[in-house]
């Protein structure tokens, strides 16, 4: 028996924290760190008695969430309770949704240029046992396409503290906070893709403004459900599958799905482990050692006992809150960047970082509309303001000065009234007065001349100060007229046209 080849499974469940500013059934606090326990109650700590309410703007911000994840949104939907035992979970049961999710059937489109080279293919039928026979790569090989199955709403549980020593310890601050779980299909071929996928929908989640989306604060953690199909002398055989838990960062999700694809490989050929629909083990990561480990194993979904949460009726969504939902989506940051590029002509450095935030993206575009020079807006924000903000460890909605303030910039220095360099002069002014380019530069009486007769006679002044450079020139350096040019802008303190004086400086030495 011998193995002809394998590849790699993966499905992902995303569990992010929405940005409510209650739990999600009772008034506390929705806010990340503080004293433990403090932001507790009866509802949030399941004791007897209590009555969970949906709390405002839940299920809307979720379906903000399937709206910008393209799902469809369920008119009529359920909460379920879901049993089992955790210490970080007081009340021995979590508050779901089972067989009636909030969102269904969407997609995300993964950019392939962000995938390794090898696995940027195109063209080809995807090669998953649930794409046979379907295109998942799309638009001419530029995206391929994840489905996602569901979206569903959920509470999020407490936090155990395991502290050095003898014990551990809980905060239930967490325990009620608002979620979704996003559940693909199993449609990802590579570790790089199953990274690259929560890279993309944190980026689109934190468009909407759905999620801070902060994974090393957890409210945004990823498990990866992976498994292998391997093909051994003409017949394909399938894996157990292993539910990789609590991945939260990229380089987790690399690390863990490659470290696990080879352990299922080794498993498979030394004990023929094969696929059973009724069975997967749960996995950690290891950080230090770098490895899978085992934590338990599920036999099926009966283990959840699901019932409908009795406390909380069903319910409809109306109209009104899904069209209110969807008017939160906008563009999304993928569609953006293909419209910078193509109605600005920037480049793809340009536009990856300007569309970052949904912020700095609508500020730059407030800058461009009344440009005389979109990609100069572009560069004095990537090159001068970010640099800046970076420095004072800022965003853009921490920037005092206006978009205004860059238009104003550009079309004074294309104008030809400051030369670039007097413009960061004006720029580091602007940032410190908040006052607008064009009353600086009047303030500090810095505007160009522009005055032909103004400038000839400070050329003159320079030739005949300079008698060595005209020799040079005479004997074939050209470059002198750089450096004359130079001269006649320390004479005129920076104030003459750069272009007069450099086309005077090659007309006055041409005829000496």
């Amino acid at each position: 028996m011998a193995i002809d080849k394998w590849e790699i499974v993966i499905g992902c469940e995303i569990h992010t924290q929405l940005l409510t500013k209650t739990k999600a059934f009772c008034a506390c606090e929705n806010r990340y760190g503080g004293m433990p326990n403090t932001r507790v109650c009866p509802v949030c700590l399941g004791l007897p008695g209590a009555m969970p309410r949906i709390s405002k703007g839940y299920v809307e911000l979720g379906a903000v969430a399937g709206q910008a994840l393209n799902c469809n949104i369920a008119r009529f939907t359920k909460f379920d309770r879901k049993h089992y035992f955790y210490p970080d979970l007081t009340k021995g049961y979590q508050i779901t949704q089972y067989d009636i999710p909030l969102c269904t059937d969407g997609h995300v489109d993964l950019p392939m240029a962000k995938l390794p080279k090898e696995q940027q293919f195109g063209g080809e039928k995807c090669r998953t046992k649930n794409f046979i026979g379907q295109d998942c790569i799309i638009d001419n090989g530029k995206y391929r396409r994840v489905r996602v199955e569901r979206i569903h709403l959920e509470e999020d549980v407490g936090k155990s503290l395991h502290l050095q020593g003898a014990h551990s310890y809980i905060d239930y601050n967490r325990s009620g906070t608002p979620l979704i779980e996003i559940v693909t299909k199993p449609d990802m071929t590579s570790p790089e893709e199953a990274a690259l996928f929560m890279e993309t929908v944190q980026e689109i989640l934190r468009y909407v403004k759905v999620t801070n989306g902060n994974l090393e604060e957890g409210n945004m953690r990823c498990d990866a459900n992976i498994n292998l199909n391997v093909w051994e002398d003409g017949k394909l055989y399938h894996t157990p599958i292993s539910e990789i838990k609590n991945l939260n960062s990229f380089r987790v999700i690399r690390d863990a799905c490659t470290y696990e694809a080879k352990r299922q490989l080794e498993e498979f050929i030394n004990d023929r482990q094969e696929f059973n629909p009724g069975f997967k083990v749960t996995m950690g990561w290891d950080e230090t050692k770098q490895q899978t480990v085992v934590q338990r194993t599920k036999n099926s979904f009966v283990d959840y006992r699901f019932v409908v949460e009795p406390d909380i009726k069903p319910f409809s969504v109306s109209e009104e809150l899904i069209s209110r939902a969807g008017s939160k989506v906008g563009e999304l940051p993928e569609a953006k960047r293909n419209r910078f590029k193509k109605e600005y002509g920037l480049s793809d450095f340009d536009v990856e970082t300007l569309t970052s935030s949904r912020e700095l993206s609508l500020w730059f575009e407030e800058a461009a509309k009344g440009a005389k020079d979109v990609k100069k807006v572009a560069n004095w924000i990537l090159a001068e303001l970010l640099a800046v903000l970076n420095e004072k460890n800022e965003t853009i909605s921490d920037v005092k000065i206006t978009p205004a303030h860059i238009t104003d910039l550009v079309n004074i220095i294309a104008d030809g009234k400051i030369s670039s360099a007097q413009g960061k002069t004006v720029f580091a002014e602007m940032l410190s007065t908040n006052k607008m380019p064009s009353v600086i530069i009047k303030e500090k009486g810095m505007e160009v001349v522009s005055d032909g007769s103004a400038i000839e006679a400070i050329v003159d002044k320079v030739i005949a100060a300079n008698p060595k450079a005209v020799e040079d020139f005479k004997g074939g350096k050209t470059n002198v007229i750089g450096w004359l040019t130079g001269q006649v802008m320390k004479e005129s303190k920076g104030k003459a046209n750069p272009k007069m004086a450099s086309a005077l400086v090659n007309e006055k030495l041409s005829k000496l």
